[in-house]
């Protein structure tokens, strides 16, 4: 089932009986870069999603474990999107009173998925605020984007609560884009960069123009949610200029969503270009996700899409992130939840690390403790860090870009999979770490590998442009790496890697380049004065495990 399900709710009962409120986001905090342009209209349509509680979440993360862990005996046993639907939908209970409560104030215009543990609905803003009490719709816009936000918290009824996760619409605003040429240590007067192509990554990773796709039944995609757009003009001179030496594709095969009209942006044409490049001669999508309306939430959109297709690619890679601090505990759990969806059905999720490194949050008092990104930081995906050539005038090993997003969760403990290399890191790192009280050792750490993300060129609205570098460089890299070796286990009919990282812990470090110098920046202040944490031997929290080594990674990974 590859589009939503539209239904009109039914009157399931009559008469309901609510005894009390509880209350949703508590703190709502507009950002200052937000400018605000008034109240919404009470006749003015809106778009919310209710995420509702789902079945054998526990049952589900266990599932995953055993077909991502390659010492299980249900190792690859991937499950159908019909299978994950019986395991994880609603109680018929949550679906009656959910529908019962949107039914109840004249809400009959929803859409489902297939696992029907999400609903969209339409509603006048006024149906909104009377259906969630407390919330107050406004539209704030920033540079050329509007959205529509409640500036308040909301509550629903606490009969409700306990069938939803949360509702999406009402608070997160999108984050600001990176600028992905802005902050960087350039020495233009030192001599010319020669930047970072497609054939010196295939040199500094091993690969041969041999190492291309071939399989029919293997695709991967690259999502944008910031009002990205790629041109495919762009993709075609990109391939002209630098994909001469290699086979591969000029044109996506699927854009999922609708791209805007006007200029490429800059992180779409990176992102494309190199898991094209990269992943290359396999079939690729584009997701795009503007949203429909002011009032959803493109990131969230493309995870209810998720639920609802039955036939994806086998590889995502995703350039985005925000706060950890800046969003809910509720959402993020359940966002997790849908991660782990999408690994029990064989598919890899990565996402970018961040360019902020360690990051820094002000507590006040000045006390600050360094502030890490989700996704980067959730358990169930692959996070991929940055690295720059130690000599940037020819292809030399590797040491951090200082922009490099790592450190710990505050939110989610530490996975099985990476304890024992974390806590050695831990051990072996310790007269160099930062004061403990600037992170959380027991959270999940982060990234798990790394690649390039140092002075690439990229084509966009038809010019190469030189010295883009960010971790939105080196997911798509390494997601085209992961995308040739499922090429390779598909034609000997095995199953796609799926989610990576109980495997990749397993491999300890074997078909990667040990990255071991440099450090990533965190907060100026006298303690730290901007240094995070710093690479070692083995996994860290600024290049994981390392970069790959093609050839060998390809060994480790395509065997049974």
């Amino acid at each position: 089932m590859n589009t939503l399900l539209t239904f009109s709710l039914p009157l399931l009962f009559s008469t309901l009986v609510w005894s009390g409120y509880l209350e949703y986001d508590q703190d709502v905090l507009i950002p200052e870069d937000w400018t605000h342009v008034g109240r919404v209209n009470p006749t003015e349509n809106l778009e919310l999603t209710f995420a509702l509680k789902q079945q054998n979440v526990d049952l589900l993360e266990e599932t995953l474990r055993l077909v991502s862990d390659p010492d299980s005996a249900h190792y690859g046993k991937h499950l159908t999107l019909e299978e994950v639907s019986s395991l994880v939908h609603p109680s018929d209970l949550t679906q009656k009173v959910v529908h019962g409560w949107l039914q109840s104030h004249g809400i009959k215009n929803c859409l489902t998925v297939h696992t029907q543990d999400f609903l969209q609905c339409t509603m006048t803003a006024e149906v909104a605020e009377t259906l969630l009490p407390g919330s107050k719709f406004h539209r704030y816009t920033r540079d050329s984007q509007t959205v529509v936000r409640s500036s308040a918290p909301y509550s629903v009824h606490d009969d409700v609560h306990q069938h939803l996760d949360f509702v999406g619409g009402l608070h997160r605003l999108p984050p600001k884009s990176q600028d992905l040429r802005k902050g960087r240590k350039l020495k233009k007067s030192a001599g010319v960069h020669f930047g970072v192509t497609p054939a010196v990554l295939r040199a500094r990773y091993n690969m041969t123009a041999a190492d291309v796709g071939r399989a029919q039944n293997n695709s991967q995609a690259v999502a944008q949610f910031l009002e990205q757009y790629y041109s495919p003009a762009d993709l075609a001179e990109f391939m002209s200029m630098y994909g001469r030496s290699f086979l591969h594709h000029s044109q996506v095969d699927r854009v999922v969503g609708t791209q805007g009209a006007g200029k490429a942006g800059l992180e779409a044409s990176l992102d494309i270009e190199y898991i094209m490049s990269t992943g290359a001669n396999i079939s690729t999508w584009f997701f795009t996700n503007p949203g429909r309306h002011e009032s959803q939430e493109p990131f969230l959109q493309w995870m209810v899409l998720l639920s609802n297709m039955s036939d994806l690619p086998w590889v995502h890679t995703v350039s985005y992130g925000d706060d950890e601090d800046s969003l809910s505990a509720a959402y993020m759990m359940r966002i997790n939840t849908e991660f782990m969806k999408a690994g029990v059905r064989g598919i890899s999720l990565l996402f970018a690390s961040g360019d902020s490194g360690a990051g820094c949050k002000h507590l006040g008092g000045g006390q600050n403790s360094f502030r890490p990104s989700f996704p980067a930081s959730s358990p169930y995906v692959t996070t991929v860090g940055g690295t720059s050539f130690k000599n940037p005038f020819k292809i030399t090993y590797e040491v951090t870009d200082y922009i490099s997003g790592g450190g710990f969760s505050n939110t989610f403990k530490m996975p099985d999979y990476q304890i024992s290399a974390v806590e050695a890191y831990l051990k072996t790192a310790a007269s160099t770490l930062p004061p403990q009280a600037y992170y959380n050792t027991s959270g999940r750490a982060y990234p798990d590998l790394a690649a390039l993300s140092d002075n690439y060129w990229v084509v966009s609205n038809r010019v190469p442009i030189p010295w883009v570098s960010g971790t939105s460089a080196s997911t798509p890299v390494v997601g085209g790496m992961l995308s040739l070796i499922n090429d390779q286990r598909l034609r000997k009919g095995l199953p796609a890697l799926g989610f990576l990282n109980p495997r990749l812990y397993k491999l300890r470090g074997q078909a990667l380049f040990d990255v071991t110098e440099g450090c990533h920046l965190s907060c100026l202040d006298e303690q730290v004065q901007g240094q995070g944490f710093c690479a070692t031997p083995s996994w860290d929290p600024v290049t994981g495990w390392g970069t790959p080594n093609y050839p060998e990674l390809q060994a480790a990974l395509s065997a049974e």
